[in-house]
């Protein structure tokens, strides 16, 4: 939950600890101190993360192992796991569990869903039509361009744009399956590191008190991890240039074709999301209750402001141009309704880490201590868990390590100001090693399947991370670890 938007609830003290815990958790914040001086999360027992990393299990292996099942049913499977923690919380304490889930509700999942919505609303709505033909050098300024936008209007939103004009500049090519691959690397990851537009686990980094213009700093680890993969994309894509071009040259759709935007007036709305969540980080006039719940008023006006321009965008757009883009609402509705359990689920995870390594989760902080080790496990999770959550864990895993009990907003002040490398890892590796696997991030998919529906033949899961993850993606981030981490 966002440290500086929390209410503070009394709990009862004659319950079972275990219970009592988790409602002083959902109903106050997990940095806090209570009554008696304790830190909030510290009595939280292990098992009381298991609704968590049962839901996250579930994102990571039922598409996987029963896609029929997920794609029907993910609603459902959501629903349970984030009953498995609220059932209890709202039998045990009544109005103050209810208040504790209101809070969650307001404060953190509607800000961070109508990001993301609103990105892929006006996204959508631009459509970039006729490209030259796909030689190396082309394909590789689709690649930058979409790295440079992807921190301006999201991965999601610069994926959107860009992976068909890729795709229709290589429809000549019969090799079109490591240009997606570098895509997915480069646009729908990498490229989102330097501003909380750029990915989920920034916003909510943002959300949560991390400085807008903090994760600019990080310009030194994009530009080196994205110099390095264009430089390998570009030997490659060469390498397989020259196998192909007697083809392209004898093929008629390889000529080229004048560019042409449709719906560029959407730019504005996207200048217009931009500018709101500027605003809302440096802006501060006051606070209000909103359902009983306290949130800052530039955070309303931006959510505000947000609606209006996804309204706009949708109102002024022919439905021709999203058809044309394939535009479709499935995406966004699974995101929807898998992270409103996943914001329910992690609660006590964040506030046992925040706690200390007194806590059930200690014995992570006790192990997880330098940079490095943050930049692997960060991403070693975000490969195979959704980012987003991920980087709240292991945000939440530096603050008890070197801020324990410290509230949220001030220990990430601090952690800052006195050992900003700890939060330089977290989020480079949450950012970056989101793209290890097709699950790590929602663009990975969007991209895949656009792909796929173009006929580009993409890899499986396993093939994914076997052909190009380990050979190309690992020994980059060694060189990011050797270079920023060590």
């Amino acid at each position: 939950m966002t440290g500086g938007e929390r209410t503070r609830t009394g709990i009862g003290a004659a319950r079972a600890p275990a219970l009592a815990a988790i409602a002083s958790l959902a109903a106050g914040t997990a940095h806090a101190a209570d009554g008696a001086g304790t830190t909030l999360g510290a009595d939280l027992p292990p098992w009381s993360a298991l609704p968590f990393v049962g839901l996250l299990l579930s994102i990571a292996l039922l598409p996987l192992l029963a896609g029929g099942f997920w794609r029907r049913h993910y609603p459902k499977v959501s629903a349970a796991w984030a009953a498995a923690l609220a059932v209890p919380l709202l039998a045990a304490f009544g109005p103050a569990g209810f208040a504790a889930l209101a809070h969650t509700a307001i404060a953190d999942y509607l800000p961070f869903v109508v990001l993301l919505a609103a990105l892929y609303t006006i996204g959508s709505g631009v459509v970039i039509r006729g490209t030259p033909r796909g030689s190396p050098p082309v394909n590789a300024l689709i690649l930058l361009t979409g790295t440079l936008l992807a921190s301006v209007v999201g991965t999601t939103g610069a994926t959107v744009l860009l992976i068909k004009p890729l795709l229709r500049a290589n429809r000549h090519r019969r090799r079109r399956v490591h240009s997606v691959v570098f895509f997915i690397f480069l646009v729908a990851n990498i490229g989102g590191s330097l501003t909380p537009l750029g990915d989920p686990p920034l916003f909510l980094g943002f959300l949560h008190g991390v400085p807008f213009f903090w994760t600019l700093g990080l310009w030194d680890v994009t530009l080196l991890t994205a110099a390095a993969l264009l430089a390998v994309y570009l030997a490659l894509d060469a390498w397989h240039w020259r196998r192909e071009d007697a083809d392209v040259r004898a093929n008629p759709e390889g000529r080229r074709e004048r560019l042409r935007i449709a719906g560029a007036h959407n730019l504005v709305f996207l200048a217009g999301v931009l500018g709101a969540v500027v605003l809302s980080g440096v802006w501060h006039p006051g606070r209000v209750a909103v359902l009983g719940v306290e949130r800052p008023i530039e955070g309303l006006v931006r959510d505000a402001v947000l609606v209006a321009m996804a309204a706009g965008s949708w109102l002024t757009t022919p439905h021709g141009l999203r058809r044309e883009n394939e535009h479709e609402w499935g995406p966004i509705r699974e995101v929807a309704v898998v992270f409103a359990g996943i914001f329910v689920t992690m609660v006590p995870v964040l506030a046992m880490l925040g706690a200390g390594e007194g806590a059930g989760l200690g014995f992570v902080i006790r192990r997880v201590r330098t940079p490095a080790l943050f930049f692997w496990a960060t991403g070693g999770l975000s490969s195979v868990l959704d980012n987003a959550p991920t980087y709240l864990t292991s945000l939440s895993t530096a603050l008890g390590r070197l801020q324990p009990g410290v509230p949220e907003r001030e220990a990430i002040t601090r952690l800052i100001a006195d050992t900003p490398e700890y939060l330089r890892a977290v989020a480079a590796g949450a950012v970056l090693m989101g793209a290890n696997t097709y699950i790590g991030n929602a663009p990975n998919f969007l991209a895949r399947s656009i792909a796929e529906s173009a006929g580009v033949r993409m890899p499986t899961f396993f093939g994914y991370v076997v052909r190009y993850v380990v050979p190309v993606l690992l020994p980059v981030y060694v060189l990011v670890t050797l270079v920023f981490f060590r």
